[in-house]
């Protein structure tokens, strides 16, 4: 199920494992900070190829213990083998985590041509039959959506039968990648519908706070940007504040649409930071 008590309106919030240690004290600064919110759950990324496992399963049993908030581990297929993910989900058991979100995942800079071989799994509905199969109802397990469609999917169709699949596999909820056009996951939803699947599709929000930034990002990971974005941000981008205050305003709006038409939730991809979605959830919450 859903990690939230009452799955009426969830909130959430999603964070990575720094690189450092002086960067992960400050996460834990952070970390207090974004729990003072009342998320529903907070989720931790995972490195590629697992590079940041360790510090992925201390952030989430950080957010348990020390602030009693439900934490969900990111895991990844890839360059892993089924042995070890089974030892790494025993670890999880053993650290008292109870929520994952399932993921194929990208191969890593210094392994870019990564193929899965007979031991590894090829997508993640293997990986969630995989957790069904050995660990039952223990986990909560959630998976990745893509209201554009996945890079790899030939058209949305296909994608939201993949969605399908992961459903059916053992998946409890969805979270999905980034959107600025609401009206990608409205279709998304409806796609998904007229295939039977009624779990949770949580939308994922990124506030807008670097124009050019956004343009690499995006671009990497397969997410448009409308026009009506380009019209707002690429005249203001040289101006931080003016990009900050149109970023909080768009996000609200934003958000307001997604709940007033029936989203179960909001997930926040805060890049590690309090500001500015403590302004856009104070906002949306009025």
């Amino acid at each position: 199920m859903l990690p939230v008590a009452n799955p009426k309106t969830s909130i959430s919030f999603e964070l990575f494992p720094p690189k450092t240690e002086e960067g992960y004290q400050k996460l834990l600064a952070t970390i207090e900070q974004l729990c003072a919110l009342k998320p529903d759950f907070i989720s931790c990324t995972y490195g590629a190829g697992g590079g940041s496992r360790e510090k992925t399963l201390d952030i989430v049993e950080h957010i348990q213990t020390q602030w009693g908030i439900k934490a969900v581990a990111h895991l990844t297929c890839v360059l892993h083998t089924k042995d070890e993910i089974l030892n790494i989900l025993q670890e999880m058991k053993r650290r008292h985590i109870h929520q994952v979100l399932a993921l194929r995942g990208d191969p890593p800079k210094e392994h870019p041509d990564w193929q899965p071989g007979p031991k590894n799994f090829k997508y993640s509905c293997e990986l969630v039959s995989f957790i069904r199969q050995h660990f039952g109802s223990y986990f909560d397990i959630g998976v990745a959506g893509f209201p554009e469609g996945h890079l790899l999917a030939p058209n949305r169709d296909v994608d939201a039968q993949y969605l399908k699949s992961k459903i059916d596999a053992g998946a409890d909820y969805v979270i999905t990648q980034l959107f600025f056009n609401n009206q990608d996951y409205f279709d998304y939803r409806s796609r998904l519908k007229k295939l039977g699947v009624n779990k949770p599709v949580i939308p994922g929000i990124l506030p807008i706070t670097d124009y050019q930034a956004l343009i690499k990002f995006c671009a990497l990971c397969g997410a448009s940007i409308p026009a009506q974005v380009h019209e707002i941000f690429k005249p203001i981008a040289d101006n931080p504040e003016k990009m900050l205050e149109a970023g909080i305003h768009f996000a609200i709006q934003q958000c307001r649409q997604l709940l007033d038409k029936g989203a179960p939730g909001l997930h926040f991809y805060c890049l590690n930071k309090t500001h500015p979605v403590d302004v856009i959830l104070k906002a949306v919450r009025e």
